[in-house]
């Protein structure tokens, strides 16, 4: 499976601790992450991480054609709703095409654990019908 991870900035730690603790799960899929972010994941929990451009440099822009293209099976994209963003519509516009084309997509950490375990137990496997 191909799982995209994105973190605003004081996020990056939550989502660092995320991937080190679901390590042995993330290990087995295709993870794809913005610049910063998947620096962090890789060097953090040792896994390989395609990385995108920075979020706000048009890394949430690649996401979102992989997403519409049917390229991605699950977004984890841990946001501080308190901290608006200038580029805030590319952020709506990923969680708007996850919504139209049946991403699975985890905005917090309680969802991003029961996604992550989910995508263990084989409970997401009908994405690889979908695509």
């Amino acid at each position: 499976m191909n799982i995209a991870l994105i973190a605003h900035d004081n996020k990056k730690k939550l989502m660092e601790n995320l991937c080190i603790a679901y390590r042995f799960i993330l290990n087995k899929h295709t993870l794809y992450a913005t610049g910063t972010t998947g620096r962090i994941i890789e060097e953090a929990a040792n896994i390989t991480v395609n990385k995108y451009l920075a979020g706000h440099l048009g890394g949430e822009q690649q996401l979102g054609s992989q997403v519409a293209h049917n390229d991605i099976d699950l977004v984890i994209f841990l946001r501080d709703p308190l901290a608006p963003k200038h580029y805030e519509p590319d952020i709506h516009s990923v969680m708007r095409l996850c919504d139209i084309h049946n991403i699975p997509l985890a905005s917090n950490l309680a969802t991003a654990e029961a996604l992550l375990l989910a995508l263990d137990r084989g409970d997401l496997d009908w994405r690889k019908i979908v695509r």
